[in-house]
């Protein structure tokens, strides 16, 4: 029986072309891989817990589709009713005579309302003043600001030489037009402003000893809200060396920081002594989360929370002091 003959190696042309395809193919998804991975170095996750974050404003509003839209409610059977005039627009008395204020839209609310910074003095130590934060909640900072800024149109000599304030009054409107009272905390997506910087932020918290009387949240993601990213695009396009944030009602001086920052604690202790308000602030086993004072102290800006005594009052001439040892502060 004669052997076979040995099978001759396949080299079809069209097996050789096939195997060329192949390795074409292999090797362009190898290259798409790796200019994904060279362009993308890190993920949006770590690149928040990793870097400092900045914000743009938009030069115009954009309608925001996934508002709440929440222009009116139904009162809360848990809210305080306080009793206050109805709000109006803030104006300037002798605005057009004496002309001491630069008044800029810095940006907008979700439902487009405008978000105004009211600038004194022309000097090169920068100050702020955030009121508002909690929009209708706490109303009274609103009317605090307001008194403050006529105080100081009408007296321009109480800045110094050397300092430039610019005072933000009412940083969330949405709140503020929606309810002068628990309701009205919230920006028109049901977040807390004051839980949605940057710095230390979480978008749920323990509830145990911190405000809980309605659902809130602290944003789908650090500085998601128009609001804060409005403050954060003033924060870091300006040189702001001091800040107070107002809040209500009764807990006292919180100083900046997590821990606290240490110029931000002797700050808090100076407008203490200036005020009466509590230092240390009052402990309710509220851990905070979010804020602008802890973002403002992550910028290298001392910085402080500071409540006012009740929901009703603003502590004019409390404030006033405090005004003294802000303008001062170095």
């Amino acid at each position: 029986m004669a052997k076979p003959k040995p099978r001759k190696a396949n080299d079809s042309p069209w097996v050789i072309l096939a195997w060329g395809l192949n390795i074409l193919g292999l090797g362009g998804i190898a290259l798409v891989a790796f200019a994904y991975f060279a362009l993308n170095p890190v993920s949006a996750a770590s690149s928040w817990a990793n870097t400092n974050p900045t914000a743009t404003m938009p030069p115009t509003y954009t309608p925001d589709v996934f508002s709440l839209n929440l222009p009116t409610i139904t009162p809360n059977p848990r809210s305080t009713m306080i009793v206050v005039d109805t709000p109006t627009p803030f104006v300037i008395q002798n605005f057009q005579r004496f002309g001491n204020a630069r008044v800029a839209t810095v940006g907008y609310s979700v439902s487009g309302r405008p978000i105004e910074v009211y600038t004194f003095g022309n000097g090169e130590r920068e100050k702020m003043i955030v009121a508002g934060i909690h929009g209708g909640y706490e109303w009274n900072t609103i009317a605090l600001a307001d008194e403050l800024i006529q105080y100081i149109f009408d007296h321009p000599d109480v800045i110094p030489s050397d300092v430039t304030l610019h005072i933000l009054r009412n940083m969330n409107p949405d709140g503020d037009a929606r309810d002068h009272g628990i309701d009205g905390r919230v920006n028109d997506h049901g977040v807390d402003l004051n839980r949605n910087f940057p710095a230390n932020w979480a978008k749920t918290w323990d509830r145990n000893g911190c405000w809980n009387l309605t659902p809130t949240t602290g944003g789908p993601s650090p500085g998601s809200e128009p609001e804060t990213q409005a403050v954060m695009y003033f924060l870091q396009s300006h040189e702001v060396e001091t800040l107070i944030s107002y809040h209500s009602a009764a807990l006292g001086v919180f100083p900046g920081g997590e821990p606290w920052e240490e110029d931000s604690i002797k700050f808090a202790k100076a407008l203490s002594r200036a005020t009466g308000y509590p230092y240390p602030p009052l402990d309710t086993g509220c851990v905070y989360t979010g804020t602008l004072a802890d973002y403002a102290v992550s910028l290298d800006i001392t910085a402080v929370d500071m409540e006012l005594s009740t929901h009703k009052y603003t502590d004019f001439e409390e404030n006033l002091e405090a005004l003294k040892v802000l303008l001062n502060w170095k």
